[in-house]
């Protein structure tokens, strides 16, 4: 398990903040200005939790109980897209420690819009591998709303899994709809993303 200080000020490498906000909890581990993890979660132990879980194998970290401008703008970053708006956190991300094929699928996932989703299999069409491998690496996503997994469905459209619960995932997509009403496909570093408007999705 990664070992755990509880301060309000220090020099620890990475920094975990969580708050609750608006009725929802969001979390984030950071390291200097970089991106370690993200969460959100209904309660303060959850979200905890999760960070524990999106962190490497014994690493060392402080929980900060005072956010830093740069913490307090990313804990905001997460309740926006929440609740559907259409922002960047402008932060660095770091994917370094996952998988070069984990990587891949992530960075894919990070450019389906707002307002749009995509399938499991069509990432794996852009990225090489299956939907299933796809849909473990959404599944283990570190980075969740930072990285938009709950965009990824199903072949038949209908929403799938999701950390949070399948009717979280289709509450956050329907509060995207931008009113959208044809596929396209768009640009990624590894070919061209089949994605699709949210008026298509299915709830079951």
């Amino acid at each position: 398990m990664p070992s755990c200080e509880r301060t309000t000020r220090g020099n620890c490498m990475i920094t975990v903040v969580y708050k609750k906000i608006s009725g929802m909890w969001y979390g984030a581990a950071t390291e200097a200005a970089r991106v370690l993890a993200t969460t959100f979660a209904p309660n303060e132990t959850a979200v905890l939790r999760n960070l524990l879980n999106g962190l490497h194998y014994n690493a060392s970290f402080q929980v900060d109980e005072e956010l830093t401008p740069f913490s307090g703008r990313l804990l905001e970053t997460l309740r926006r897209i929440y609740d559907g708006k259409d922002v960047s956190s402008g932060s660095e991300i770091s994917l370094e420690y996952l998988s070069s094929y984990a990587q891949s699928v992530l960075r894919c996932v990070s450019s389906v819009p707002v307002g749009y989703f995509t399938t499991y299999g069509a990432v794996a069409k852009v990225c090489s591998g299956s939907p299933r491998a796809v849909g473990q690496i959404m599944a283990k996503n570190p980075f969740p709303l930072l990285i938009p997994c709950h965009r990824v469905v199903r072949s038949d459209f209908s929403v799938g899994g999701y950390g949070g619960g399948s009717e979280v995932k289709w509450q956050i997509l329907q509060r995207e709809d931008r009113g959208g009403t044809e596929p396209k496909e768009i640009k990624v570093v590894d070919g061209l993303l089949s994605v699709f408007p949210i008026n298509r999705l299915r709830k079951i």
